[in-house]
């Protein structure tokens, strides 16, 4: 299967030479060149990329959505590695004669292809590889753990349920984790992405397993966990509300094995 993609993104991939230097516009591209051991190319990088933190000493062109053009071009850089949300900007880039990459990391398709494409374009194809291996075994143990159990992915911390809740639905990673472990996701709905919900939806949704997402939060713990615990719920009556409180949780790079770990042990101690 590896070999597979391998061959599918030869096509598609651009090279680079030794001595290039590379801008690396999220923390998602940051993590993967990192982790195939050639941060040395790395001459940019943004403000969220904070790991590893090496990372942090790299210079800074933007945020998410503010990235921009002045400071990359201050770095001089060979190629702009790059998500879709900032596509307007790779043309932009081409008028100076500098060349983009874009990668997605919607799917776990796409997140395996893209570890492969930049370890194409970085020389370091064997990591890569070895990378995507050590995904799919990770994906392979969470296997039937518990089957068909509605699994509720939260995004935030919520102090009360009364505004618009963050959950994750279709065409995502987490979804794709969701479905691979043999279970389905609560949210039925066929809106993509990181769609809101209501309290009411929420309850007639009815999950069994609610994981919550909760990087950097300001509440404690208990409080996270409190209005969730109120609902009439099977997630509620059976004590199954999670919290993750890990950043690499919502950064899809080769710490994506870390997260399926959590997963994991979620699925075990759940009822």
């Amino acid at each position: 299967m590896i070999f597979k993609l391998y061959l599918l993104i030869l096509i598609s991939t651009i090279s680079i030479s030794a001595n290039s230097r590379i801008v690396a516009l999220s923390p998602v591209i940051n993590e993967i060149i990192y982790a195939l051991q050639r941060d040395d190319l790395i001459v940019g990088n943004t403000e969220y990329s904070k790991y590893p933190k090496a990372s942090k000493d790299k210079y800074k062109v933007g945020g998410f959505f503010d990235v921009s053009l002045e400071k990359i071009l201050y770095t001089k850089p060979s190629l702009v590695i790059m998500q879709p949300n900032n596509i307007k900007l790779s043309k932009r880039l081409k008028l100076f004669g500098i060349k983009s990459q874009i990668i997605k990391i919607n799917s776990l398709q796409d997140i395996k292809e893209s570890i492969l494409k930049i370890g194409q374009i970085v020389d370091n194809s064997i990591k890569a590889k070895e990378i995507v291996k050590n995904i799919d075994k990770a994906l392979d143990s969470i296997k039937n753990i518990k089957k068909d159990k509605k699994i509720l992915i939260v995004i935030g911390e919520y102090k009360n349920l009364i505004k618009g809740i963050f959950v994750v639905g279709k065409n995502l990673y987490l979804n794709d984790i969701i479905i691979s472990s043999g279970n389905q996701n609560a949210f039925k709905s066929s809106r993509v992405g990181q769609p809101i919900l209501n309290l009411e939806s929420i309850i007639f949704s009815n999950p069994d397993i609610i994981i919550i997402l909760a990087h950097n939060h300001k509440l404690t713990l208990s409080q996270i966990k409190a209005p969730w615990q109120k609902l009439p719920i099977n997630a509620s009556k059976n004590n199954n509300i999670f919290i993750i409180e890990e950043e690499y949780a919502g950064i899809p790079s080769d710490r994506l094995v870390l997260f399926l770990r959590d997963f994991k042990n979620i699925l075990k101690k759940s009822r």
